[in-house]
This record gives C-alpha cells, sequence and structure tokens, in this order.
C-alpha cells in the first residue's frame, strides 16, 4: 500500500538521504523516497505495523514533524541559526583582534574563540549526539553517523587541539552560516510551491435558482451552476453559459494576457475572471480539476527521481565513510616516514574532511530537478517525475495524434449527403455511444439506438428502428460490402449504411488549433528533427485537413493497434516524443520514449499513460518543455562537473600542505552556494 506523509523540519539534503535509509531498512517498507524540498515521505508499507515503524522512526529524526496541513511550517529553525551565527560572531570577531594584535592573554582570546565555537556548534554537536544511537539501530549505517555534522566537528575539534584556536571557531561558524543560507535558498524553493497553491480557490458561489449560497469548491458537482464574479478564481474546470468571458490564464499557462471564452467553451480551473461576472456550469468534482492535477503531479513528481539524484544519492552513502578512512590513513601513515610529524598531516587531514563534504551535490541536483519541474508545471506542462526531464531533452522525433490534438477536439456538423435520414440516423447511433464524435450531434433531433457496438478504428454499429446501421469510415462500407463513393473532403466524413445500403454522409468538422503551426515551428527550434501524424484518416483527408503545417511525415489510415508498430519504426530515427488525447493513444504512449497527453480534453486513461500532461491544451507549452528540461539537465551538469572540478582542485591545494583550514570550510561553503545559486537559474521563465 502507498503512502504519502506530509512532513516539516527536513531542511538538510543529507539528512533526507539518512532518513530514507532508515526507512528503507524497515522490515515491511519498500520505495522510500524522502524529498526535503517538498517535504514529503512515499512510500509502501505491507500492512500497519511496518508503517508505525515509519512514522516513528520519522518522527524521532532530529526535530521532524508529521503534518497535519492545517498548520504553516515551521520558521524557527532559521531564526534559532540566524541568533547562533550573530552571537558566535560577537565572540569571534574581540577574539580575532586580540589573537591578531597580542593584546591581552592568549587564555583570553582561547575563551572567546571556544565561545564562539559553542555558540555555533551547539546544534551540531547535538545532532552528532543524535545521530550516535541511530547509526546502530537495525544495523550498522555508517553514512547516518559519519555524515557532514560529524566531519565538521572532526575539523573543528581537531584545530584546537593542534592550537589553531581561530581555525576551530572559524570552522563552525562558516559552516553554520553556509547551512543558514542554504535554508534560505531551499524555502525559496519552497515558495514556488506555496505561490501554486494559490491555483486553488477557497470558495465558491452556487447558483441554485435565484438564490446564491457560497460553498467550498470541493462541494461542487458536475452539473452544478456557479457564479463566477470579476477577479475570482475559477473555481472548477467548468463551461460557460453566458456569452463570453474574458480570462487571464498566466497561473496556468504561464502567458500574461486575457483569453476571451465564448458560450459552451470550458475554462479551466486556476484561471481568473477579468470581465463581468458570468454563470458556468461544472464539468468535473474540482479534485479532479486542471488546478488539483497541477498541484498533484508537482507535489509527487519528487518521488520519481532522475538518474543524477539517484546516483548522488548512493554515491555519499558510501562517499563519506571511504574520505573518512583516507583522511585516517592520511593523517597517521605518512609522518612515520616523515619523523613523526602528525601535527602537519593532521591537518591535511582535517582540510581533507571539510572539502569533501558532498553537500554542493546532494542539494544542487535535486534542486535544480524540483525547480525544474516547477517553471514547467508554471508554462501548464505538468511532470509526474524528474527522471522524466532528461528524458524530453533528448528527444529528437516527434509524433502527434491529429483529433484533439493538432486539432480542437470539438466537433460540429458540417455538408450532409444522400438521403435526409443520413444525419437523423447517424445522430442516433453516436448519441448512443461514448464516441468523441457524439458532441457534434448534440441537439439534432433523431430516434433512439440500440445495440450500439465500437467498431476498433473504423464506426459504429447499432440498431435504428429494428434495423442494423453503420456509422462510420469509408474503410467500413468497403468491409462490410457497401456500395458507396469516397466523398474528397479535409472534413471527417462519416457514412451512414442501413441494411447494407448507403444512406448518404455526414461531414464532422474539426478545426486546427490555432498555435499549432507555431508550436511545430518553434519544436523544430529545439532540435526535434523530424514530425509526424499518426492517424486513422486517410493520407488524402489528413493533409487536407492540416494542410500548412510543417508535418514531414503522414501515416494514416491506422487502427489504435497498429500505432505501436508505427511508433516502433520512428523510434529508429531517434528518441521519441508522443501527443495523444485519447484512450486509442495509450498503447502508443507506452512505447514511446517521451509522451504527452492533453490535460484538458485528454481522457483519464491518456493522461495516466502519459509521463507529462499539458494542464491547459495549449501545444505552444511544449517547445517550452522541452527548452526546459534541456535547460535543467545543463544546469545538473554544470553543478556535477564545477562542484567536483573545485573539490578536487582544493584537496590537490591541501595535501600540498598550503591550503588553512578556514580556506577550506570557506572553499566547501562557496562551493554549495554556488550551486545552490546556479540551479536556481531554473526559475527564470522560459521562453
Amino acid at each position: 500500500m502507498k503512502r504519502i506523509i506530509k512532513i516539516r523540519n527536513l531542511d538538510c539534503a543529507a539528512c533526507a538521504a539518512e532518513l530514507q535509509e532508515e526507512l528503507a531498512a524497515i522490515e515491511g517498507i519498500s520505495e522510500v523516497s524522502v524529498d526535503f524540498v517538498t517535504q514529503r515521505v512515499a512510500l509502501c508499507h505491507e500492512g500497519e505495523e511496518p508503517l508505525k515503524k515509519a512514522i516513528y522512526s520519522i518522527t524521532h529524526f532530529e526535530e521532524v514533524e508529521i503534518a497535519d496541513g492545517s498548520a504553516p511550517a515551521k520558521k524557527e529553525r532559521h531564526l534559532k541559526e540566524l541568533i547562533s551565527i550573530l552571537v558566535s560572531a560577537a565572540f569571534f570577531i574581540p577574539a580575532l583582534v586580540l589573537d591578531l594584535a597580542k593584546i591581552g592573554s592568549e587564555w583570553i582570546a582561547f575563551g572567546l574563540y571556544l565561545a564562539a565555537f559553542a555558540a555555533a556548534g551547539w546544534s551540531v554537536v547535538l545532532a552528532v549526539c543524535k545521530n550516535a544511537p541511530r547509526a546502530f539501530r537495525g544495523g550498522f549505517h555508517p553514512s547516518v553517523l559519519l555524515d557532514e555534522n560529524l566531519l565538521m566537528l572532526i575539523a573543528a575539534v581537531g584545530a584546537f587541539a593542534l592550537g589553531e584556536n581561530m581555525e576551530g571557531a572559524i570552522v563552525m561558524l562558516l559552516y553554520q552560516i553556509g547551512e543558514y543560507l542554504q535554508g534560505l535558498a531551499v524555502g525559496s524553493s519552497r515558495g514556488a510551491i506555496t505561490r501554486l497553491m494559490s491555483l486553488k480557490s477557497d470558495s465558491a458561489i452556487l447558483l441554485d435558482g435565484d438564490t446564491q449560497r457560497e460553498v467550498h469548491p470541493d462541494e461542487l458537482s458536475a452539473g452544478d451552476v456557479i457564479l463566477i464574479r470579476k477577479g475570482d478564481k475559477v473555481p472548477a474546470d467548468c463551461r460557460l453559459l453566458d456569452e463570453t468571458a474574458s480570462l487571464d490564464t498566466k497561473s496556468m499557462t504561464g502567458e500574461s494576457y486575457l483569453k476571451e471564452v465564448r458560450a459552451g467553451q470550458d475554462m479551466l480551473s486556476g484561471c481568473i475572471n477579468e470581465g463581468n461576472a458570468v454563470r458556468a456550469s461544472v464539468l468535473r468534482p474540482a479534485s479532479e480539476s486542471a488546478a488539483a492535477k497541477i498541484l498533484e503531479l508537482v507535489e509527487n513528481s519528487a518521488a520519481q527521481k532522475a538518474k543524477p539524484e539517484k546516483f548522488i544519492t548512493k554515491f555519499s552513502r558510501w562517499y563519506t565513510p571511504i574520505v573518512v578512512l583516507i583522511a585516517v590513513v592520511l593523517a597517521v601513515v605518512p609522518p612515520l616516514f616523515q619523523n613523526y610529524n602528525f601535527s602537519e598531516w593532521i591537518v591535511r587531514a582535517l582540510n581533507l574532511l571539510v572539502i569533501s563534504c558532498p553537500c554542493a551535490l546532494i542539494i544542487s541536483v535535486p534542486l535544480t530537478y524540483f525547480s525544474g519541474v516547477g517553471t514547467l508545471a508554471r508554462c501548464g506542462v505538468l511532470a509526474k517525475g524528474a527522471v522524466y526531464l532528461d528524458g524530453l531533452a533528448s528527444v529528437k522525433v516527434a509524433a502527434f495524434d491529429k483529433t484533439g490534438t493538432l486539432t480542437e477536439g470539438r466537433f460540429s456538423v458540417g455538408n450532409v449527403r444522400g438521403d435526409g435520414r443520413a444525419l437523423a440516423l447517424a445522430a442516433a447511433v453516436e448519441k448512443a455511444s461514448s464516441h468523441p464524435l457524439a458532441q457534434a450531434f448534440e441537439g439534432v433531433p433523431s430516434p433512439a439506438a440500440s445495440c450500439v457496438e465500437e467498431l476498433a478504428g473504423r464506426g459504429l454499429q447499432g440498431v435504428v428502428g429494428g434495423k442494423k446501421v453503420l456509422v462510420g469510415s469509408y474503410r467500413l462500407m468497403r468491409e462490410q460490402g457497401i456500395a458507396c463513393e469516397e466523398v474528397q473532403s479535409a472534413a471527417l466524413v462519416v457514412y451512414v449504411a442501413e441494411e447494407g445500403r448507403l444512406v448518404g454522409s455526414v461531414e464532422i468538422e474539426d478545426k486546427i488549433r490555432s498555435e499549432a503551426k507555431d508550436a511545430l515551428l518553434e519544436l523544430k527550434k529545439t532540435g526535434i528533427s523530424e514530425i509526424a501524424v499518426l492517424t486513422g484518416d486517410t493520407e488524402s483527408r489528413a493533409r487536407a485537413a492540416l494542410q500548412g503545417l510543417p508535418v514531414d511525415e503522414f501515416c494514416a489510415e491506422l487502427l489504435p493497434a497498429e500505432k505501436p508498430a508505427r511508433a516502433e519504426k520512428l523510434k529508429e530515427k531517434g528518441r521519441l516524443l508522443y501527443v495523444g488525447d485519447g484512450i486509442n493513444d495509450t498503447p502508443v504512449m507506452t512505447v514511446s520514449d517521451v509522451s504527452v497527453a492533453m490535460g484538458g480534453l485528454g481522457s483519464d486513461a491518456a493522461i495516466e499513460a502519459s509521463d507529462f500532461v499539458l494542464a491547459s491544451d495549449n501545444l505552444s507549452a511544449l517547445p517550452k518543455a522541452i527548452r526546459g528540461a534541456k535547460k535543467t539537465r545543463k544546469i545538473v551538469i554544470e553543478n556535477i562537473v564545477f562542484s567536483i572540478a573545485v573539490k578536487a582542485a582544493l584537496m590537490a591545494l591541501s595535501l600540498a600542505g598550503i591550503l588553512p583550514l578556514w580556506i577550506a570550510v570557506f572553499g566547501d561553503t562557496g562551493v554549495m552556494l554556488l550551486a545552490v545559486l546556479n540551479s536556481m537559474r531554473m526559475r527564470a521563465k522560459i521562453r
């Protein structure tokens, strides 16, 4: 059974890794993911007993608490850190002045340095004392004991023991400054989620006849009529009942322009009504709305970690214990061959411990992916996990479904040919089915149909007035041996036959999305080498319908079962991105390298099978998503290379004996902060 537990007061990436390891060691607990940015623990448990043990471990891990969702996260920890830093600095600065000026007794300076160490390092000492028994709970967990707290404590105490009092104090002071700045950076990223929470509306006005009643959005049901006043957020996905409405869609699409909506068109939750008060009919509960999908996917995305994140987590578990062992060897072995000069090599070993702290990597890498997921969400693209960002960044071929993806998916009846009964018969069969084309026949008078059955990829059959009626493609007519001539039209042509005889045909019109052409051209600029369309239409009709779009290949007359095979062929040309909206798209989404579903019009099956969801059904968000994914990967690589290169240089200088301990601490903190600041670049707007 899967469980998501919201927590608070977990502000350290290394601590998150330790808690994850501790939870994974509990029998009956599997698939554990602890994310310190979103403050969530995701795990699978077998029964209630393992869950109780997991909750006990969580609540007894440092200052971590279970969040009930009603209280805001505490901020006192940052205040404590700031006070510790200020008090420590108040002792350190006079000590440094006395020390450098050689004023007064050395013991006074030593006492002030010691006070500065105590003021800044009390939380570190406390953390080490708490980690010691936890490290041996259920076996030995070296990464729990040998974390950055122990490394810094050893370095500071070692410096005092060697008489380097100033360095012993400044090690702890600089470390606390780094921790404080790290907490501010992480808190800033959490603020992005807080701002996303503003997508949710706190109330809705329900219309019941002539009366108005204010309710919570969760109380709304499909079919309810609501009033949306000027300045109100749309509380749930709904359909406009009045003539026009002006919506600010920035919160959903990232674009600051007003969208004009006409009667009968959909309005997504999270948008703001900037025009006059309007009435709308609720399409689905607020819990299933576009805003709810955004919040759920962004929050849950942290559990789906990318390969670099997983590597860094595993790397840090073994890296620190190995470095500690190397430092011990460095402090003990070389002096044996150099006249037992232990103090010099102990300083070098302490430098190595400080420099080796992997904070820069284990903080910046997940922070970058998290920021990338949040940035895409602001553009209206929902990623189901950081793992999919790397895949999106490397796609070379894009394939699209036609109807509802490149077209608006809003059908209307066009030309009707043949017997006057063709339209009524088609409407009768279509209305009795769940086929998307049925919406085109809303309001068309028709008799009742029974025994309606879908013929995959070809059409429908049913019984109307006791007679067998076929409604579908030209291909269906040929298969059934019904004589008819193919109608050449850019619209979708539905043929109608009764008792084996053609009655006529109905054209179903579906307009190309206004942004489709520009979106496909932008995709080309992102590095997509080929764009294909997979459709069940004939090639001539598909070409006519999509005329003017920069499409390289049309794969037409495909049954749902044939699309995956065609997708496999396209994958031979490079990593494949597939964009679709219907149930029949789920098989090809499964075989594609990366899949995207249309969130507004898309079926639940397509959304479930996809890696990304276009919350606003706007194709122009797709090239932005690819640029965002590429930028995320670039920043991750930059942070990894930069952190390792600088640390390697600092280690070399330390081993050469030309790097003071305080410079080592400053360098380690600086690398971490620069990596975090570089990660924050992901929060900039993607163009």
